[in-house]
């Protein structure tokens, strides 16, 4: 391997030809973004020090907004932060370009090339060195080699594919009411596959978008007999990983609005035609989402050695640090770090995201100072929240009484859900700009269609 890197990639270096301390984040989700904001804007103005962080898109997107952007409900050019503006306001560069490789040894974090959708080159392929590397590159939906999955049904990992969905899901619509004779059976039905939190929180969403569709002319469907929502977990429960009474009210709730839940329903085949059950049961369905399980993207099993877990994610250290690198980090999705007298993994949520990158702009610092001995992160569970749009919100919340949660529901719980993106633009952008920004959309909200129609 040719270890001399580029001087393309290297980066700024004092008369002495000695560098400054290089922080690279790649991934900039939930956790990577507020990471390298935070680290901006403490050590950003310090010639001593440079932050990157890498993403494979050019804007952010809070990950658990993407069912509102699938169902049309949702604008995503209202919600998207673009990362070379969030850079500029806030100390760290942004690089486009997505992680394929690293060197250890060289201490370099290898990017593919960049092309346009005329295929004309944008970036080249390049090679970024690092001081510290902070891995935050999420997960991706995981198809567990179900056939026909990656041909007929979409995933809702990116802001592009929950687009792709709602322009399906539109195009659909529009079809049904031009054509010439009724609307055939399945045409306008969408089966979700896997009832954890984005599945469900979308079947809700869904349910009333479609309503709001045939309100603007598309008046020859029926959302009552020709749109159906069918929402498929192979578990004995829909969000398994809630406390029952949760699934059970959920479920209670979503039976009401008329979605058909299956559950201990395990999905072998999607077709162009619809979805095939375990117990040879067919379900006429011509939208498929698949929202069943993650794993780790496929690159994290390809980085030099690095441990991975058995669902492809890289297992860290208590201190969030790699088992067989202590200059590489991990946080979010992209981690495997079992608690101490745990027996299951920190979840995949945001929650987690958000406190590992708060946790790791301390010991970056500590490391900084050339302190050996990193504190280990501790994960603090507030409990979990699921939002049915426009019909109600659960969940529950810890932390009040130790080892007690409370069950909230209704307009309080809906509050607290919101509540959590509020606490994600705030360590981006700070409080003024959270509220003029918040105040900006409640205004326009009531100019505009309140679903998608293009």
């Amino acid at each position: 391997m040719d270890t001399q890197v580029p001087a393309t990639t290297t980066l700024n270096a004092d008369a002495t030809g000695k560098h400054p301390y290089r922080i690279v984040v790649v991934g900039g989700g939930a956790g990577g973004l507020e990471l390298a904001t935070q680290l901006g804007n403490k050590l950003g103005k310090s010639d001593k020090v440079e932050i990157t962080l890498v993403d494979r898109a050019r804007t952010h997107i809070w990950k658990p907004l993407l069912h509102e952007i699938a169902a049309g409900s949702m604008d995503t050019g209202r919600h998207e932060l673009p990362y070379q503006a969030q850079g500029h306001w806030h100390g760290f560069r942004y690089r486009y370009g997505e992680m394929i490789g690293l060197d250890r040894a060289g201490k370099r974090v290898h990017l593919a090339a960049t092309y346009d959708e005329d295929g004309r080159e944008i970036t080249p392929d390049r090679w970024f060195p690092y001081d510290t590397l902070v891995i935050a590159v999420g997960s991706i939906s995981n198809d567990f080699g179900t056939p026909g999955v990656k041909e007929n049904a979409i995933m809702l990992d990116t802001p592009e594919q929950a687009e792709r969905f709602n322009r399906r899901l539109l195009n659909a619509c529009v079809r049904a009411y031009a054509q010439p004779g009724p609307v055939r059976p399945g045409q306008l039905h969408v089966a979700i596959i896997g009832a954890g939190a984005t599945g469900t929180e979308l079947s809700a969403e869904l349910h009333h978008a479609a309503r709001g569709l045939v309100e603007f002319g598309l008046d020859k469907i029926d959302p009552e007999k020709d749109f159906k929502i069918t929402l498929i977990e192979a578990a004995p429960r829909i969000l398994p990983a809630l406390p029952e009474r949760l699934s059970k009210a959920t479920t209670d709730i979503l039976n009401g609005i008329g979605v058909e839940v299956r559950t201990g329903s395990p999905v072998t085949k999607v077709s162009a035609e619809g979805v095939t059950l375990g117990n040879g049961e067919f379900i006429p369905s011509e939208l498929v989402v698949w929202a069943a399980g993650v794993k780790g993207p496929d690159v994290l099993s390809k980085l030099d050695g690095l441990e991975v877990s058995r669902m492809n994610t890289l297992v860290v250290k208590p201190t969030l640090q790699t088992t067989r690198d202590e200059n590489i980090f991990v946080i979010g999705d992209a981690s495997y770090l079992v608690p101490e007298g745990e027996t299951a993994p920190i979840p995949p949520r945001a929650q987690a995201a958000h406190q590992e990158a708060s946790h790791l702009v301390r010991q970056i610092q500590r490391r900084m100072r050339g302190e050996t001995e990193l504190a280990a992160f501790k994960y603090h569970d507030f409990g979990s929240l699921v939002s049915l749009g426009k019909y109600s919100t659960v969940g529950n919340l810890m932390g009040f009484i130790e080892g007690k949660s409370i069950r909230i529901e209704g307009w309080f719980a809906k509050i607290m859900y919101r509540s959590l993106y509020k606490m994600h633009e705030i360590a981006l952008y700070g409080y003024i700009k959270v509220i003029l920004d918040t105040l900006s959309r409640m205004l326009t909200r009531r100019t505009e269609p309140q679903v998608k129609l293009h």
